[in-house]
């Protein structure tokens, strides 16, 4: 019987043999060959995870600053080994308890140092800190704010960000993450945003507001309510840029302060006598009481170019501006320059003009007399008077521009969306409120608001206006940001559910791109001419936890271990 039991098991690499550790590796998982093979105790556990959270630490430090974490020369000897190594070997030096388990005490083929390690690190520390933007951003819906540039290794890349209303009620923008594309056409940026919405479960029907122009009827075909903002910074300085080039006289001007620049610029001697007579200037008008001192007032800083770059615009802009103020502002815009353009305007200018040339002994230019060209044949401007060439065909003629410009590049802000989110405003004790308008507000968004909410919003929005118009937490509020905020901090948003959920689908709409903007300007800080050849996932990862580090910092070192031991089987098992 023993004989044919034997010869029924065979070898050790027979069908019975396999079957039977089969066997005893399920019903006992923690006794594999893998775990045996390392000669796992207790105290190598406690090793291993003590020299992985001291990896981590010195990652997350480099990460939070935007350091390179690589050496030209990680070799024993050499005298600098990148960020990463040293910080961990400075560590090892002078605390006991890094000393024991890292470096030179650590097992030769499992010491936490290699590049893989370290990408694999990155990764999960950018994976934790996305799920906290997506947690912040729950159920809401969103705007996405797109545009592509190219990096230091000259490869294009699109960025990603979110518009959304979080959990206090405050509006912002979170940076989701980049992606490279092949070429620039709508269909594959289009292709890359769905990729990295699909990536984090994000439905596209969810998008209400788009900030990327060539992709306006592309994401509107799947999310219809998601209607198209331009960026308000942009146009406005592309008209400021279109006027000024168009006028002869602006171009010469601004083309002789380009020269002034350069030959200011060029010179350390020349700068620094600039910035003495800059300062023997601030302090006589100090005292005098013509300009204020504090902080952000009249400080120091270099010569501004006249120029027409985007990012220009975009950054003073600010962040929490809504739709609302921004329809206001340029409508002022509209009337100052009108204002300007009277005669007392003119007036007000050449006194100011005048006083400016008399302090600083500057020769005034005489009104009455003729004109005289700069750099053009007199009988291009024969019997031409400067007072018709100053007033007439530079200021009226640039003003008059500038106006027709605004009108032809905001014609948005005339459409009826737009006049119905300025009935939400709370300037002046609500006194733009009309509850007709923001019930047809309600109705630009029909996969938002079923029959019976759009039955109860009258009735609600009625209830609400005379609530916060006598509440004294509404009185002095000036923005729609502020209005969400305060409904929230005051339970409004819980008694006036319709209302405030129509509240957030005007704030998600972005004024400007500036969020993105500010994505390419960190990836070219972090992705430099010394680290331009970055892949991808890396790039992401770095730009994830530098752009978000608010997140990165409240990420717990568990939840980034947890993630970094799934990715691939470990020789340690934790």
């Amino acid at each position: 019987m023993k004989e044919r039991f034997r010869k029924h098991a065979g070898e050790v690499n027979s069908a019975h043999c396999e079957a039977e550790e089969k066997y005893n590796l399920f019903i006992k998982p923690k006794a594999s060959i893998r775990e045996a093979i390392s000669s796992q105790t207790t105290q190598y556990k406690a090793e291993y995870l003590a020299r992985l959270k001291w990896s981590l630490e010195c990652i997350k430090f480099i990460l939070h600053q935007g350091l390179a974490f690589r050496g030209h020369d990680e070799g024993k000897d050499s005298k600098n080994k990148g960020n990463f190594r040293e910080l961990l070997q400075w560590l090892a030096g002078n605390f006991e308890e890094v000393n024991k388990v890292v470096l030179g005490n650590a097992p030769q083929n499992c010491q936490m140092i290699d590049h893989k390690i370290e990408k694999q690190l990155i990764s999960s520390c950018a994976h934790e800190t996305t799920k906290f933007v997506i947690e912040e951003l729950g159920d809401e819906c969103f705007t996405i704010l797109a545009d592509e540039s190219s990096d230091a290794y000259q490869q294009e890349q699109l960025a990603l960000c979110l518009r959304f209303v979080n959990k206090i009620g405050e509006p912002v923008e979170r940076f989701l993450g980049l992606a490279q594309v092949e070429d620039t056409t709508s269909l594959t940026l289009k292709e890359a945003i769905q990729t990295l919405l699909m990536k984090y479960q994000l439905p596209i029907s969810k998008v209400r507001g788009q900030g990327y122009d060539g992709l306006k009827k592309l994401i509107m075909e799947d999310s219809p309510s998601a209607y198209y903002v331009h960026c308000f910074s942009h146009q406005l300085q592309l008209t400021l840029v279109a006027v000024a080039k168009e006028n002869i006289d602006c171009k010469w001007f601004f083309g002789h302060l380009a020269y002034l620049l350069n030959v200011l610029g060029m010179s350390c001697k020349k700068i620094r006598m600039l910035r003495v007579a800059q300062a023997e200037y601030m302090i006589e008008a100090l005292k005098l009481g013509e300009i204020e001192a504090g902080q952000g007032l009249n400080q120091e800083m270099g010569l501004a170019r006249p120029g027409d770059t985007r990012w220009g615009s975009h950054y003073t802009t600010k962040r929490d501006q809504d739709i609302v103020n921004a329809v206001d502002l340029l409508e002022f815009t509209k009337v100052q320059l009108q204002v300007l353009r009277e005669d007392d305007g003119w007036k007000e200018f050449l006194e100011n003009v005048t006083s400016f040339c008399v302090k600083h002994n500057v020769r005034c230019v005489d009104m009455d007399g003729k004109y005289k060209p700069i750099q053009r044949a007199r009988a291009f401007y024969k019997n031409a008077m400067n007072y018709h060439r100053f007033h007439a065909d530079m200021f009226l003629g640039v003003i008059d521009r500038q106006v027709q410009e605004l009108n032809n590049m905001f014609d948005e802000v005339n459409t009826e969306l737009l006049r119905c989110m300025a009935s939400f405003s709370p300037a002046k004790s609500f006194s733009s409120f009309n509850i007709d308008d923001l019930v047809k507000l309600a109705g630009f968004y029909p996969h938002d608001f079923d029959f019976e909410e759009m039955h109860q919003l009258p009735f609600q929005l009625n209830l609400y206006i005379n609530d916060v118009r006598n509440d004294e937490n509404f009185i002095n509020l000036r923005s729609l940001a502020e209005l969400s905020m305060m409904h929230v901090r005051t339970g409004r948003a819980l008694r006036y559910d319709i209302v405030y959920k129509l509240l957030k689908l005007v704030l998600v709409l972005p004024v400007a791109t500036a969020g993105v903007e500010r994505v390419f300007s960190s990836m070219n800080y972090i992705k430099n001419k010394l680290r331009s050849k970055m892949g991808q996932k890396y790039l992401n990862g770095c730009l994830v936890t530098f752009i978000e580090r608010d997140f990165f910092l409240q990420v717990k070192d568990e939840d980034i271990i947890t993630h970094f031991q799934s990715i691939k089987d470990r020789k340690v098992i934790l």
